[in-house]
């Protein structure tokens, strides 16, 4: 009987979120605003499946084969007027161009007034899902993270999108999984860098801003903004027919990735609410000869 109450609470609280974005966003078209539309996940929580439906959806297939995939084809398909990869350092570049070759060790550290807000969404939504699990305590991340990562091709050998599995070595629960697109946004002429999290009933849309720092290193940054511009938008997306909302979320993120004086890969990660520090990690990333 307790089972059957926390089920009804867990998907009254999922409606609830439902309903928030339906009365305080906007409708929209997926089909019509691509960098709106992407996978979702299974009905109760992300699944692994997703994957599979969003590679049918573009008419591609999922490379399966042992390969030093990365989170992108290439950096320089994110070249444009505020972006040159040729810049980057050779590490940084190697790091996004052949993730499953890198292994990460994780640091966390949450602002006091924001660790009741973290534990409430871990709690409530995130380990339930197996989506955005940020790690509460430093302990948690204690024996680090290990990546699938997962690249869909067309029919024409093209990498359309990649898969980012993340799971926690101590017990295999997963952290976050995300779907990894380079987008050119409408008026826009610099690429961006899309991360999509699937939702049951929708998804987590991300867009990042990239930009070289003067040693080589990568910024990649959602700042606050308007509509259609880089940040976080929460899209609830039955996909069975009905309409779909979209609300702009005051989540903000800042990644640096950058190589230290002692040759180390690393990347310091910050995530605001509003304007308020909430969230700070920081990666090792060392390279490894095999894939993670």
């Amino acid at each position: 009987m307790r089972d059957g109450i926390r089920r009804a609470c867990e998907r009254l609280m999922d409606r609830g979120t439902q309903r928030w974005v339906r009365l305080t966003g906007r409708r929209v078209d997926p089909a019509d605003e691509e960098w709106l539309s992407g996978p979702r996940g299974d009905r109760d929580r992300v699944g692994d499946s997703w994957l599979h439906r969003e590679a049918a959806r573009h008419g591609a297939r999922v490379l399966d084969e042992e390969r030093p995939a990365g989170l992108v084809a290439s950096m320089a398909l994110l070249d444009g007027p505020g972006f040159d990869s040729s810049a980057l350092h050779p590490r940084v570049r190697d790091f996004y161009e052949r993730t499953a070759r890198w292994r990460l060790e994780l640091w966390s550290q949450w602002s006091p007034w924001a660790w009741p807000f973290g534990w409430l969404i871990s709690t409530l939504f995130a380990r339930r899902l197996q989506q955005l699990s940020l790690p509460l305590r430093p302990l948690d991340v204690a024996h680090g993270m290990s990546s699938e990562i997962t690249p869909v091709a067309d029919a024409d050998g093209r990498v359309i999108g990649t898969s980012w599995r993340r799971r926690l070595r101590a017990n295999g629960e997963t952290v976050f999984s995300g779907w990894y697109q380079d987008i050119t946004l409408p008026g826009v002429r610099q690429p961006r860098v899309r991360v999509v999290f699937p939702l049951p009933n929708g998804r987590l849309v991300v867009l990042l801003r990239p930009e070289v720092t003067a040693k080589g290193g990568l910024v990649l940054a959602s700042p606050e903004g308007g509509w259609g511009e880089d940040g976080a938008y929460l899209v609830v997306d039955p996909g069975d027919g009905s309409p779909a909302w979209a609300r702009r979320i005051p989540v903000h993120e800042r990644f640096h990735v950058y190589v230290d004086t002692e040759g180390v890969l690393r990347t310091d990660h910050a995530l605001t609410l509003w304007s308020i520090p909430a969230l700070r990690l920081h990666y090792r990333l060392d390279e490894t000869d095999a894939p993670d």
